[in-house]
């Protein structure tokens, strides 16, 4: 899976871009279908103490994945919508898989 950054208004550094690709591949380990994650950091309104911004696009085939979250900082931010996006995964993969038993369910009763 690719990963792309993009830092608003500011270079992210080194540390900042480990700690994401490290959250990612994990989302990764759980999805074979994941093609690309596209992360987008930025400042929102300086008046806001949580003004430290993370929207990830999950791209998968069929509807992309998109969490957005703030904290006080990027990192906390990152982990937090990575943490949501494993949500959106995982509830997604156990859907399909009750799909799968309930038609499996249905060919053997017919």
């Amino acid at each position: 899976m690719d990963i792309i950054i993009q830092s608003l208004g500011f270079k992210a550094s080194d540390s900042l871009e480990n700690h994401i690709n490290q959250k990612l591949e994990k989302i990764a380990s759980h999805t074979d279908t994941a093609i690309r994650a596209n992360v987008t950091l930025f400042k929102g309104p300086a008046s806001e103490p949580e003004n430290s911004m993370c929207e990830i696009r999950l791209e998968v085939p069929g509807n992309d994945h998109f969490v957005k979250k703030h904290a006080d900082t990027f990192e906390r931010a990152v982990s937090e919508a990575a943490i949501a996006l494993e949500h959106v995964v995982q509830k997604i993969k156990d859907k399909a898989i009750a799909s799968r038993h309930a038609n499996d369910n249905g060919a053997l009763a017919g």
